[in-house]
């Protein structure tokens, strides 16, 4: 390994963007800049200001600002269209929205008009990153300059605001518009506590260093950053996700911490032998993964890779986090995603409302317990729908074990009944993920006029790779049962995942059933 050429106390309180850093609190100082700035707007506590940016100061700013005001953060994922973005603007009445530069364009239009727009110039290293033209990096004539807003006003000094609120999420689900999660406010003791477990949950302490290289406008990695922000920790921010960059910044920045998801696991583990042997990883404390399941092999070959430091967690928008596991608990247990959390509580349920015991799968409930309550935005009606005996469920299905360990399965509304069989699609691009020649997958249920639904397999190669239908069959047939095995195998140029490594299975499927009913 090469010795870090960074001191210890180097990445200590600062924010890292490419070539930039500035200390924590020069931050703190801007983002109480953009809260007077907007409250001279007109912003006031409990509205909602919406971030629609990728990896920039600008998007932590607009957290520091927003938790002054005591308004809800409103992130909005930046791949969305201007259609997309407009619902969200309306549904939340947005009373501000901070955005890159490069996207206004696609959104002006959906704007409504008690939004008001500030233009944030998109960054060198992110136009790089995503190639952008420069040209459309600037902030344009007659737009709000985001800079220029904050030059204008003297940090934010007024009375602190009543209760801890958090960001509203919106949920991408599987039909019709998002909903956006919005959690009541925390006050006194019980914020400071929320807080004080959300950065146990993470493993944080004063002085930690992390990466964010997942995503801001997703939940984990959304209260992530701010878990950091609290603990005094220095945050780099990567403006999208390259496996070699991961370990550069890592042995740079000395990075104790980090929120990863399976996906940057498996880029970082095909990395050449010898470029993962070039880094310095001797820093890394505490690494937590989540979002999606983790294939076994995945997970066993980072362990080996960078030691005992790994933790995964299982949680959900709606829920908070849930439960965790260690790397020890995990080797003794290969596949749980861990115990629940103090003051949390599992059960299985069936479809008929009845209680499972140990090994029986079925749908997953856990009590919000230290979780702060919550409705989806002008639908509270669709919180009542996920609701069983005080417990909440996000659709996943899973099973515990005698000593209360959960597993995952599957999603309810990924899951393939073909002939009346259940079949769990995750399993099944976990045994594809081991394939050599295997970039990517997606495996989805598409119409059958026998049996329903029939297993097909979208399957991404690796470049240099040539994939034949019947050797992956084989393979498959070597580690599932063969009624897991895709009867249908197409081989694709792309898959649609969002930033966080999560599949856009509704995107595939809909291809498939336009004109049918679903048989889910």
């Amino acid at each position: 390994m090469v010795n870090a050429t960074a001191p210890e106390a180097h990445a200590r309180g600062y924010a890292v963007q490419g070539e930039k850093r500035v200390p924590i609190e020069v931050l703190e100082q801007r983002g109480a800049r953009l809260a007077a700035a907007l409250a001279a707007g007109g912003v006031r506590e409990n509205d909602c200001v919406a971030i629609m940016m990728r990896n920039d100061f600008g998007f932590l700013e607009g957290l520091v600002a927003t938790a002054l005001l005591g308004v809800y953060a409103v992130p909005i994922n930046w791949h969305q269209k201007g259609d997309e973005v407009g619902f969200i603007l309306n549904d939340s009445h947005v009373t501000a929205l901070l955005v890159h530069a490069d996207m206004i364009d696609e959104i002006r239009a959906h704007v409504p008009p008690h939004t008001r727009l500030v233009s944030v110039a998109t960054p060198p290293e992110i136009a790089r990153a995503y190639s952008i033209p420069e040209p459309d990096c600037r902030v344009l004539p007659g737009d709000e300059d985001y800079e220029v807003l904050l030059a204008a006003h003297d940090p934010f000094t007024s009375t602190a605001p009543a209760g801890t609120r958090g960001s509203v999420i919106y949920t991408s689900g599987t039909t019709g518009r998002p909903k956006g999660v919005r959690r009541e406010p925390l006050h006194g003791e019980q914020g400071a506590r929320f807080g004080r477990l959300t950065e146990e949950w993470w493993g944080l302490h004063p002085g930690v260093s992390t990466v964010m290289a997942g995503p801001m406008y997703h939940s984990a990695p959304n209260v992530y950053a701010k878990a950091v922000l609290r603990s005094g920790g220095s945050i780099s921010l990567m403006p999208r996700f390259e496996a070699e960059d991961l370990l550069r910044t890592i042995e740079a920045e000395r990075i104790t911490h980090m929120h990863l998801v399976p996906t940057m696991f498996i880029r970082l583990l095909r990395l050449p032998a010898e470029v993962r042997s070039r880094y310095d990883l001797s820093s890394i404390e505490f690494v937590v993964h989540g979002a999606a399941p983790c294939p076994p092999e995945v997970k066993r070959a980072m362990i080996d890779w960078w030691g005992e430091v790994i933790y995964e967690y299982y949680g959900a928008t709606e829920m908070g986090m849930i439960t965790r596991s260690s790397s020890q608990e995990w080797l003794q247990r290969p596949g749980t995603v861990g115990k629940a959390w103090p003051g949390r509580e599992v059960r299985i349920y069936n479809d008929d409302g009845k209680i499972l015991g140990a090994g029986e799968v079925g749908e997953i409930y856990a009590t919000l317990a230290v979780v702060p309550q919550f409705t989806y935005q002008n639908a509270p009606e669709e919180r009542a729908k996920i609701e069983r005996d005080g417990m909440i469920t996000n659709g996943d299905v899973g099973y515990l074990d005698e000593d209360g360990y959960l597993y995952l399965v599957d999603r309810k509304k990924d899951m393939v009944i073909s002939g009346g069989v259940n079949i769990y699609p995750a399993e099944i691009e976990c045994a594809l993920a081991l394939h050599p020649g295997v970039a990517d997958s997606a495996v989805i249920g598409i119409p059958d006029d026998e049996f329903g639904e029939k297993v097909a397999a979208l399957v991404l190669a690796r470049e240099g790779e040539m994939l034949v239908e019947a050797e992956l069959a084989a393979f498959l047939r070597a580690r599932l049962a063969n009624f897991k095995v895709p009867r249908v195998f197409m081989f694709v140029q792309e898959l649609p995942r969002d930033d966080n490594g999560k599949l856009m299975k509704r995107k595939l499927r809909d291809t498939f059933w336009v004109g049918r009913s679903r048989q889910i």
